[in-house]
């Protein structure tokens, strides 16, 4: 029986990216990109074509002999796959090129490991590591199988292996109930702001979009934004007052990034679940970018699979590159479908404060009040919204205000405040027919 011990790692790497016809198309200047966020020191990088993967060394014989030289040439101390490999096709691969060999999944792995920062973000981590690397306990621990034999030591036993799985269930078991205490804390947070119907709006996107540095500009935050892979990991949630709204949590969240393995999938959905029990999705795009489209799909396929069916709102980012115009466009007269902004320069960024609020809340529509003196509370929560357009009062000392606001948000700040529709709006009022028990009955 042959053993096989594996090769220690290190940072001097080969790339191949692989063009599969019956797999997914990967681009080969993020996986690049990817490498270098990793640390890794790219001495050369090979591009290779195939049909379908060898089941044996994915390439082909011939070009894994050829990559083994290289590997002996330029001294190299590790391979890195474009592609998921199989753990049988890691052992192969390591036996022909005498170093270590990691595909896609390990690679964003590590880059995941080195940007974890929180408590939360770290068993994410941990948890997704511990199920790619159960996998491959077989073939990179076979090493630990061989039992003494002789005087006193035979007969049966566990094997270092079984020890190793068995560790690995009960550390992957401890992983799973802290995480979903996690869960829980998030649980009770989302259902306080449901009740106080404080609005959440989620940030997604593909990773490098840009995202962080927009919720820095939107949240006045500090939240660590970089021109790299993966620079986010853990959500990070801002209550903010936005014109026109009022109160809204604010959540950036994890990037997303094509073939995106489901093990991390799996374990970041406490990270996501801040996705799905959204009210709006920012989905930030990087408009600069030539796979942009492609990008877009990545997004949307991982939003699709993790069932989060929320309305979304299209944000252009990087327009300052791309040479957009700031603008709105609308699926509908009052449902906007995409946002032109640039978090780098500012531009657009009233815009999207804009389609926010009518994403939210409907198309703003002006209004005159007639604000009586008992109704002081009512001029007050105007004011914080920051919605009125001009003011003065009338021949009886009454404080007429000329307002812009959506008539959904209108209504709901008059009746939280018990105050008669008919005294302040007059025959505007006749637009809101609903009986106050009804409206009472939603917002409880």
């Amino acid at each position: 029986m042959e053993y096989f011990d594996r090769h220690e790692g290190g940072e001097r790497a080969i790339l191949v990216h692989v063009n599969v016809q019956i797999l997914q198309d990967l681009d080969a200047e993020e996986f690049q990109l990817l490498a270098q966020s990793a640390g890794a020191e790219i001495l050369e990088q090979i591009t290779a074509q195939r049909q379908k993967p060898d089941p044996k060394l994915f390439i082909g014989s011939g070009k894994a002999e050829e990559i083994a030289q290289l590997v002996e040439s330029l001294e190299a101390e590790l391979v890195i796959f474009d592609h998921a490999l199989s753990p049988a096709q890691e052992r192969n691969l390591e036996k022909v090129f005498k170093c270590r060999v990691i595909d896609r999944t390990g690679l964003i792995l590590d880059i995941f490991a080195q940007r974890a920062r929180t408590h939360e973000g770290k068993l994410q981590v941990e948890l997704a590591q511990l199920e790619h690397l159960s996998t491959r306990l077989v073939r990179g621990w076979t090493h630990l199988e061989r039992q003494k034999g002789g005087i006193g030591l035979r007969g049966p036993g566990e094997s270092q292996l079984e020890t190793d799985r068995r560790l690995l269930r009960v550390r992957m078991g401890q992983l799973k109930e802290k995480l979903d205490k996690v869960r829980q804390t998030r649980v009770q947070g989302r259902a306080a702001r449901q009740k106080a119907a404080i609005p959440t709006v989620s940030i997604v996107g593909y990773t490098n979009a840009g995202k962080s540095t927009l919720f820095n500009i939107l949240a006045q935050s500090d939240v660590y934004a970089a021109d790299q892979l993966f620079a986010t990991l853990d959500p990070t949630l801002r209550r903010l007052s936005w014109d026109g709204v009022g109160a809204l949590v604010l959540a950036d969240t994890v990037g997303f990034v094509r073939d995106l393995p489901h093990a991390l999938v799996e374990s970041f959905k406490a990270t996501l679940e801040e996705t799905l029990e959204a009210t709006l999705l920012l989905h930030v795009i990087d408009s600069s970018s030539p796979e942009m489209m492609e990008q877009i799909d990545a997004v949307e396929k991982v939003l699709k699979e993790i069932g989060a069916d929320i309305q979304m709102l299209r944000v252009y980012n990087k327009i300052d590159r791309s040479a957009e115009d700031a603008k709105i466009i609308y699926a509908k007269p009052d449902l906007p479908e995409r946002v032109y902004v640039s978090a780098h320069s500012g531009q657009g960024l009233d815009l999207l404060k804009q389609a926010v609020q009518e994403c939210l809340l409907g198309h703003r529509q002006p209004f005159q009040l007639n604000i009586k003196p008992q109704y002081g509370k009512l001029k007050t929560q105007l004011y914080n919204l920051n919605v009125i357009q001009d003011e003065h009062y009338d021949d009886f000392g009454n404080l007429i205000l000329d307002i812009l606001i959506a008539p959904q948000k209108l209504e709901e700040t008059i009746k939280k405040l018990h105050v008669p529709m008919e005294d302040i709006l007059g025959e505007q009022a006749k637009q809101f027919q609903r009986p106050l028990e009804a409206f009472e009955k939603e917002m409880s």
